[in-house]
């Protein structure tokens, strides 16, 4: 993937054209849950922001802090299946933009258990909102399994974002990256309910 396809590609995913509403519900099962990470704009910059987060980490960093935040919005889901809610959910599910994107923007490398403790906080607040939106009639397990693959997905495509990028141009591009991220966090931080 060249620059140009690099930049592009992140310009429409970080495009204010995403839907910002929870919508795509129509759809059960798999398809319902691989549909609300992706099609809300809260949602998708914060699980792009952990991917490109965790390519400017060594170590363990890299795969931990991704699957911190997968196992943690798994077990979010959980709660919010059964109808459990958090305090602050919203606040930090539109928080979660602007958290990570100034990480990535400062290209941050925190002690790994700060690290891992933010990304789990976050990570509960989307999974509840998971569970609390799931559709009528759908399975649980399908959902779930839906919104963990979308997850997976995004924070590989921050990652591999970041890895394909040239060398020379990467740690402006990823700053400037996390600076839109925090940008639209604020935003949507500063219009959330």
């Amino acid at each position: 993937m060249t620059l140009r396809q690099s930049l592009f590609a992140l310009a429409l995913l970080l495009s204010p054209a995403a839907a910002f509403a929870h919508t795509g519900h129509e759809h059960a099962g798999v398809m319902a849950g691989l549909a609300h990470p992706l099609l809300g704009l809260d949602h998708l910059l914060a699980m792009l922001a952990v991917g490109l987060w965790a390519a400017q980490q060594a170590g363990a960093a890299r795969w931990a802090l991704p699957l911190t935040f997968v196992a943690s919005m798994l077990l979010g889901g959980l709660f919010g299946f059964a109808g459990m809610h958090i305090p602050l959910m919203e606040t930090g599910i539109a928080g979660s933009p602007l958290a990570f994107g100034l990480l990535v923007a400062v290209a941050a490398r925190l002690p790994m258990a700060l690290s891992l403790g933010l990304t789990a906080l976050f990570a509960l607040t989307h999974g509840v909102a998971h569970g609390l939106e799931l559709p009528a009639l759908t399975s649980p397990w399908r959902y779930a399994l839906g919104f963990v693959i979308a997850t997976a997905a995004l924070h590989a495509s921050g990652y591999l974002m970041v890895r394909m990028l040239p060398q020379v141009a990467a740690p402006l591009l990823l700053r400037l990256a996390g600076v839109a991220s925090a940008v639209s966090g604020a935003w949507l931080l500063a219009n959330s309910p």
